[in-house]
């Protein structure tokens, strides 16, 4: 009976955590998870078979480097934030900034309005256009893996 009921608990738990990954990362905050849920609804619009978010994917995003059309320079994510999200980065004017990882910086992630603002931002300075909802959940995903 014991034996059992181990088992029933640790399929429960298999099928809650499989359920929080589906949407992202499971440390999130509410506010944060419902952010994470439109995005990989809206990505699922233009992929429906996409079922999780990927830090793999998020960990390529952050690091791919591309030419900005008009300042003829390579830009990435890591440009200002460094390749490793645990460490601080500079901006483009030599101020600091925190670390993304959300081990590094229990403040990362938990604002949703912050996340958008920032996104909107930074995107436009690396990609030259709005991340997509798909890029944004893979971005996360990976910062909260770190």
């Amino acid at each position: 009976m014991q034996k059992k009921g181990l088992m029933l608990g640790g399929l429960a738990a298999l099928f809650i955590a499989g359920g929080a990954l589906a949407a992202g990362p499971a440390d999130l905050n509410a506010g944060m998870r419902s952010l994470m849920d439109r995005y990989l609804s809206e990505a699922q619009k233009k992929e429906p078979s996409l079922k999780a978010f990927s830090a793999e994917e998020g960990k390529k995003f952050f690091n791919a480097k591309r030419m900005h059309s008009t300042a003829k320079e390579e830009r990435s994510c890591s440009t200002c934030h460094t390749s490793n999200p645990l460490n601080p980065g500079k901006t483009p004017v030599g101020k600091t900034i925190e670390p993304m990882a959300h081990s590094a910086n229990k403040d990362r992630f938990t604002d949703p309005q912050k996340v958008e603002k920032w996104f909107k931002r930074n995107c436009a300075w690396v990609l030259e256009r709005e991340c997509t909802p798909e890029e944004k959940g893979d971005f996360i995903t990976y910062m909260m893996s770190n």
